[in-house]
């Protein structure tokens, strides 16, 4: 008996994708809910499981366009194999190392440099592969974004000190009351959702003609993955609670990580955030996220000198970018809307204390 690999349904509108990688060869043996292949399309990618247990037989490599509903491989019935037992591996001696004498010094004559060998670029070789449906859709829409939105960003910067000592203070309850570490980016979507609500043309899209104003706040937060940035939503983030936010940050970077994000998860988005802090960055201009007109850039937390109450002291700072289509956003509501942020962070016990008026 043979069980059918077919290629799953992922979404309404996809019809096809890539297997971008197999995870098993041809003839292994899996068991069922294993991973067996990647599939790419252009708007997620999905990691298929066996649905059953035996061998595999793939019948379509990877690297090749299916459809959804195509018959990939098989797998064949089959008893689950014994563990092979663990051959021990020798390891050879090092060579002895031979050390001159102390009596019989050897003085070796200089080299002379010689001209640097010039090697033809294709010994050199370079690797050709095929962009994924995923980053093709990904390049599409940032140019398109840049091609059809007036984007302009504003900076500001922001003292970190206050936050980091309340989440310092009360990490320790709050990890033991709902079993998750508070993180910063709770802080940033409560700041964000309070901007949002002090200057509501930051939550406005252009349709056509016009002018549609959201009265929701579901909230986009930008995950890197091995396979390009993703953007999940946080539903209703208005309505939530700090541990809510964070179960919901931490449910999805598990999803991303193992390649299970729909289409649904990514859905919907009113505003997005983006963390280049996470990989270092000390500044940025983050590009939209169509069709909303905002997105807030994050970025790394570094000690700098800054003036407070006319003294040169040392605080944790971090940078704000703040892009926005300047067809649908003024400057002031802009610049408005990112000091409102900074003000939040910057005086978190009013957000902790769900004081968002």
């Amino acid at each position: 008996m043979s069980a059918e690999i077919k290629v799953p349904a992922v979404g309404e509108s996809i019809s096809s994708g890539i297997i971008s990688l197999w995870h098993r060869q041809d003839g292994d043996y899996v068991r069922a809910g294993d991973p067996l292949f990647t599939l790419d399309t252009d708007k997620v990618s999905t990691e298929v499981a066996a649905p059953s247990a035996g061998r595999v037989r793939i019948k379509v490599p990877a690297d090749q366009e299916v459809k959804i509903g195509e018959v990939v491989g098989l797998i064949e019935e089959a008893p689950e194999p014994a563990s092979a037992p663990v051959v021990p591996v020798p390891v050879a001696a090092p060579p002895a190392l031979s050390v001159p004498s102390a009596a019989t010094p050897s003085f070796p004559a200089p080299s002379v440099p010689s001209a640097p060998v010039a090697l033809d670029p294709q010994e050199r070789g370079v690797t050709r592969k095929k962009l994924s449906p995923l980053r093709k859709k990904i390049s599409t829409q940032l140019v398109a974004a840049q091609r059809n939105a007036a984007i302009l960003t504003t900076f500001n910067e922001c003292d970190m000190a206050a936050v980091m000592k309340l989440r310092a203070d009360v990490q320790e309850s709050f990890q033991a009351k709902y079993e998750i570490k508070l993180g910063f980016m709770s802080f940033f979507i409560k700041a964000v959702v309070d901007a949002l609500k002090s200057e509501p043309q930051l939550n406005s899209r252009l349709d056509g003609d016009e002018l549609v104003r959201n009265h929701f706040y579901d909230i986009g937060v930008a995950v890197g993955t091995e396979r390009g940035l993703i953007v999940p939503v946080i539903r209703d983030a208005d309505r939530k609670t700090f541990s809510e936010l964070e179960n919901d940050l931490a449910y999805y970077a598990k999803k991303a990580r193992e390649g299970a994000i729909t289409i649904e998860d990514l859905q919907g988005g009113v505003f997005t955030i983006s963390n280049g802090g996470v990989y270092g960055s000390l500044l940025s201009t983050p590009i939209l996220n169509p069709p909303q007109s905002g997105i807030l850039g994050m970025h790394k937390i570094q000690e700098r000198p800054v003036a407070v109450d006319g003294k040169v002291v040392i605080r944790p700072m971090m940078y704000l970018a703040l892009s926005y289509d300047h067809r649908v956003v003024d400057g002031r509501e802009a610049v408005t809307f990112l000091l409102r942020v900074k003000e939040a962070m910057e005086n978190p016990v009013r957000l902790f204390l769900g004081d968002t008026k």
